[in-house]
């Protein structure tokens, strides 16, 4: 059962507390959305100006995406964050590999390109009500695996890749998330628990930093010397198309295509998963397709920003869960705040001097969460059923398994020797496959398409107990 709301999607919270809990969603996703870019940006050969450019543009694509997914007309009005996608990763490595030996502005015209006319091909398959089609074999039997998926596949992320860089700050986090959101029973204190716990870890390592405790090698340090040489104000004219005029290749288009296909299934569990969160009904079809098609809508726009793929943000939707606040005018706050922040240069990079540790600590709370939401969508299934349980044990442990072959065999997917058509073929499967979130949404679908089973089992319109 989804927590008691403070804030339903409806209401307005006062000002202050609005633009808080717009700042804390800016906080929860500013990790993720800021290490695409920095994992981009260094494989191309970038410039650290160059970088920095590419992180400004990724703030303002990513803003007015949220914007423009969380209204009512043009989006599925949920209040869901836009961000930029994992799942985009391993197609823009095969842009890069393609175009590298033309310079980082060409791959980015190549890439803005691929966003551009992928994008409008899920903004059609969107607007034109064709998910609402695929929609009907999309059950909480295939839901709940690739929710599972999403929160429990990242946990390298949250802890290898940033919260083992220093467990005791990483840990503080997660224990002051803890205390303030389940611990302590104040309204408000609950619903700014990971804004509080991250403030006060940073301005510990601040401190420790300030005081020679912590070496400028040390995970935790914080260098507030970059925020003095950044500039305030970014340049109105590197705005539209940054990098040049975006250029169109069949290859580019085939590669991003695989990363549209896997946010496209990440993203109707999304909207289920923050529908669950914010205590509403589940979303309808024109809600999904109306969803999609602005995803589609927004991935073309940051093609024409110079951005990178839109989708979704699972972490924003663990901090629902876990502050009880689904205001929708809470997260069009906290895009506003992503606006500015790429027209801030200053703004901008004292966010950046947050430690990976912090962030780690704040992902082991947020992943976890969003991993125990799909089990809470599988309540809507008979789990009690050999057969659910045989499908969404195959499923969440290919999803587990399946990629990491993938990744480390990709010449059996991308040889050479298949020639130039079987090779973007090859590439677009292996994409795909090394998607945790994908994988546990083909094998579910396939096996909960293919077996029998009642719509009662299968958890068609039925809502799971307690809500």
């Amino acid at each position: 059962m989804a927590r008691q709301m403070v804030y339903g999607v409806n209401d307005k919270p006062p000002f202050l507390i609005m633009l808080l809990s717009g700042t804390q969603h800016v906080l929860t996703l500013f990790g993720a959305t800021t290490l695409v870019p920095l994992i981009f940006g260094p494989a191309m050969g970038m410039t650290p100006l160059q970088i920095a450019s590419l992180i400004s543009s990724v703030y303002l694509g990513m803003g007015i995406a949220t914007l423009i997914q969380t209204s009512r007309k043009l989006g599925s009005g949920l209040p869901i964050v836009q961000g930029s996608s994992f799942s985009f990763i391993p197609s823009v490595m095969t842009v890069i590999a393609l175009y590298k030996a033309e310079g980082p502005e060409v791959i980015m015209q190549y890439m803005g390109g691929g966003l551009i006319a992928g994008g409008l091909i899920l903004s059609f398959i969107g607007y034109s009500k064709i998910v609402g089609i695929i929609r009907k074999v999309i059950t909480p039997v295939v839901i709940g695996p690739v929710i599972m998926a999403i929160g429990f596949s990242l946990a390298g992320t949250a802890i290898q890749g940033n919260a083992a860089n220093y467990w005791p700050a990483s840990l503080g986090v997660v224990i002051l998330i803890f205390l303030f959101s389940l611990v302590l029973k104040n309204k408000y204190i609950n619903i700014f628990a990971i804004l509080l716990a991250i403030v006060i870890v940073y301005l510990a390592c601040l401190g420790l930093s300030m005081n020679g405790v912590f070496s400028p090698e040390h995970p935790a340090y914080i260098n507030l010397s970059r925020v003095a040489e950044a500039s305030w104000l970014r340049d109105v004219k590197s705005v539209i198309v940054p990098w040049g005029m975006p250029k169109f290749s069949l290859m580019a288009i085939a590669a991003l295509l695989a990363g549209f296909f896997a946010t496209m299934i990440e993203s109707i569990g999304d909207y289920h998963s923050v529908s669950y969160a914010s205590g509403i009904d589940d979303p309808d079809s024109n809600t999904i397709n109306r969803g999609i098609g602005a995803e589609g809508l927004c991935c073309a726009l940051s093609g024409v920003l110079g951005s990178v793929g839109t989708t979704s943000y699972t972490e924003n939707i663990g901090l629902i869960g876990l502050t009880g606040v689904a205001s929708r005018v809470v997260v069009r706050t906290g895009a506003v705040i992503l606006i500015l922040m790429s027209f801030v240069g200053k703004l901008s990079a004292l966010i950046a001097t947050m430690p990976s540790p912090i962030i780690g600590g704040a992902y082991i709370a947020l992943f976890g969460t969003i991993g125990a939401m799909g089990i809470q969508v599988l309540m809507r299934a008979d789990m009690s059923s050999q057969r659910n349980i045989l499908i969404v044990g195959f499923a969440f442990l290919m999803a587990l398994g399946l990629p990491g072959w993938v990744e480390v065999n990709q010449s059996i997917f991308m040889n050479d020797a298949q020639g130039q058509v079987m090779h973007t073929i090859g590439g677009m499967v292996w994409a795909v496959l090394k998607t945790p979130m994908a994988v546990a949404g083909i094998c579910a679908a396939i096996c909960d398409s293919l077996i029998p089973g009642t719509d009662e089992e299968r958890g068609i319109n039925v809502r799971p107990r307690g809500i």
